[in-house]
């Protein structure tokens, strides 16, 4: 074999092999398998009121309570944000006391499966002293038995699960964006 013929075929067979190990690399490097991640899911769809269920107010210390819901719906969701509270009216609607919610940390999604929860915690301003209480502000306490909290597009009306009822100082209430 000459000399001219014997490089055109090395030439040749080298780009032969580099073009199989590109091609071979491209194969390799692409999809879920060389990123470790598995087959792409598409986005939940956000939580709606009839898919959550939202449990008893759970007392978690002097003036705070932790709401939690659940996704009682059969496929997943996502929940953001923070929720709406209201002292209950005493029997009406109408007369329910809204409450402005200072925001405490940022919201991020929290996606529930099904039977998945996420909670919230809600922390009020104290009433001082015993029995009858005071406000430090020289304002009267406020007493409900139930609170009303709006999540998801839906209200749900929430007593505490220890039987007693809500005293706070003030019209705030600060609250955690919900977390799973």
């Amino acid at each position: 074999m000459k000399r001219s013929t014997r490089c055109v075929a090395i030439k040749a067979s080298s780009v032969l092999l580099l073009a199989g190990f590109v091609s071979a690399t491209l194969v390799a490097g692409s999809g879920a398998a060389a990123t470790g991640e598995g087959p792409r899911r598409a986005p939940a769809a956000p939580c709606t009121s009839s898919q959550i269920a939202a449990g008893g107010a759970q007392p978690t210390g002097a003036a705070q309570v932790r709401v939690t819901v659940t996704n009682k719906g059969t496929k997943p969701c996502v929940l953001n944000g923070f929720p709406t509270v209201a002292l209950a009216g005493q029997g009406s609607p109408d007369k329910n006391k809204p409450l402005q919610v200072i925001r405490v940390g940022k919201a991020r999604p929290v996606q529930l499966a099904a039977g998945g929860r996420a909670s919230a915690q809600l922390t009020f301003t104290p009433v001082l002293g015993e029995a009858d209480g005071y406000c430090a502000s020289g304002s009267d306490p406020v007493v409900a038995p139930t609170m009303v909290v709006g999540v998801a597009g839906g209200r749900y009306q929430l007593a505490p699960s220890d039987g007693s009822e809500f005293a706070l100082c003030g019209t705030t209430v600060r609250a955690t964006a919900f977390r799973g």
